[in-house]
């Protein structure tokens, strides 16, 4: 083989090992390689951060599902103030209610500084969507506007509720139907006591009069 072409195929293969590196150096983060994150996330500032961000349908919806959600969030503060988050939006629009861990309706959620709150897990606020078209394996816009940070869209991922999800799930409000039968339950033992006082007194006051009448 004569040198040039000795130093021809010598920087055909050198080529060859650094257009790889090229690739690797570029990154394979998903706006590289266009492919969705494994979880998805997002941040505000320096001091907002939102992690796996999830809307968890209910367990057994087909994968183009219409109806109620529930959104799980991981929002951390660490800046030296409270922030407060004021909205959700999720899918075409549809806007979340806020919910204690009891079920009393919220007006906004509070993310106390340095600390951060699991929205959809135990003990901790619930964002609920009425109504909403996601597809349920896939992923589906998600707004979020905060008091003091402001306003930032994302993504988030659509399960339904199984496996890891499967207490995420939209559920109905815990503590509406317990008070409900409660105050049902007292109406009609009340009304059964009422009732049950003036058939005494009908019983004695005959008998009274028989007696003044034998008399």
């Amino acid at each position: 083989m004569s040198r040039s072409l000795r130093r021809g195929a010598i920087a055909a293969i050198a080529l060859a090992a650094i257009l790889p590196l090229s690739a690797c150096a570029a990154g394979n983060s998903p706006d590289t390689l266009q492919i969705k994150p494994d979880n998805a996330a997002t941040s505000i500032g320096d001091t907002l951060k939102l992690n796996n961000i999830v809307v968890v349908t209910a367990d057994g919806a087909s994968s183009e599902h219409a109806g109620p959600a529930q959104l799980t969030v991981n929002i951390s503060n660490t800046g030296s103030s409270a922030e407060t988050l004021q909205s959700i939006t999720v899918g075409e629009g549809a806007t979340a209610t806020f919910a204690d861990a009891k079920g009393a309706a919220l007006s906004e959620i509070v993310i106390p500084a340095g600390s951060a709150v699991l929205i959809g897990g135990e003990g901790q606020p619930v964002a609920k969507v009425a109504s909403a078209k996601l597809e349920v394996g896939g992923f589906a816009p998600a707004a979020f506007s905060f008091a003091k940070a402001g306003k930032v869209a994302t993504e988030a991922q659509v399960h339904s509720a199984k496996g890891m999800y499967e207490d995420f799930g939209p559920t109905a409000n815990p503590s509406a139907s317990p008070s409900a039968a409660a105050s049902a339950s007292a109406s009609a033992s009340a009304g059964a006591s009422g009732s049950a006082t003036p058939s005494a007194g009908a019983s004695t006051s005959p008998s009274g009069s028989t007696t003044a009448a034998s008399h």
